[in-house]
């Protein structure tokens, strides 16, 4: 395949993924069908087989395409960082400025996890995968290397820290509303994760 065939394909997959992601915030998951994605992406059904086998790889496709762009995100915002500390903070300024701005995706993302399911009925979030999520990974090793550092105190777990830290940042989504402030949310959640980490 030439290069110009390849970034049409790439073009293609992304144009149904997105198309796939707007399905999923207009009627959710259970309603979600390969026809309703061809419209919305103004193609024909037989062109997503082309690119995807089936619903279930689709699906598995987007869950990538949504992680894969939340950390895309993160790691930007994160990059101009060299002290540890400051590359904390940075992610969680990112993770709630993402979810902020991007409630679309995460809609899709709890559509997807809550209720898609593998072949053999299992649904998304009872599988127990073999890799960890790569999200909890980037901060649990931030974590990891300030305490390494001895920046960090050494009275906290990285890994159930990096838990209390995204599961604060998640729920942030669910609290979208005209009185929400976000701004002083995200101060006294690092505030408080300064408390545990110094």
């Amino acid at each position: 395949m030439t290069k110009e065939k390849t970034f049409i394909s790439e073009a293609r997959r992304e144009q149904i993924l997105k198309a796939t992601i707007d399905v999923l915030n207009d009627i959710g998951y259970v309603k979600l069908s390969l026809a309703k994605i061809a419209k919305q992406a103004k193609i024909s059904t037989g062109l997503i087989s082309y690119h995807f086998a089936d619903k279930e790889e689709l699906i598995q496709h987007t869950l990538n395409y949504l992680i894969g762009a939340q950390l895309e995100f993160i790691e930007e915002r994160m990059k101009a960082e060299t002290d540890i500390f400051e590359q904390l903070l940075a992610y969680i300024t990112a993770t709630l400025t993402y979810q902020n701005e991007y409630v679309e995706n995460n809609v899709a993302l709890i559509e997807i996890i809550f209720n898609a399911r593998t072949e053999d009925n299992i649904p998304y979030y009872k599988l127990n995968e073999e890799e960890e999520d790569p999200l909890y990974l980037r901060l649990e090793t931030i974590l990891s290397e300030g305490q390494e550092k001895r920046i960090f105190s050494a009275d906290f777990d990285p890994k159930a820290t990096a838990i209390l830290i995204n599961g604060a940042a998640s729920e942030s989504m669910l609290l979208q509303s005209e009185s929400f402030d976000i701004k002083n949310y995200q101060q006294e959640l690092i505030k408080m994760v300064t408390k545990i980490v110094k």
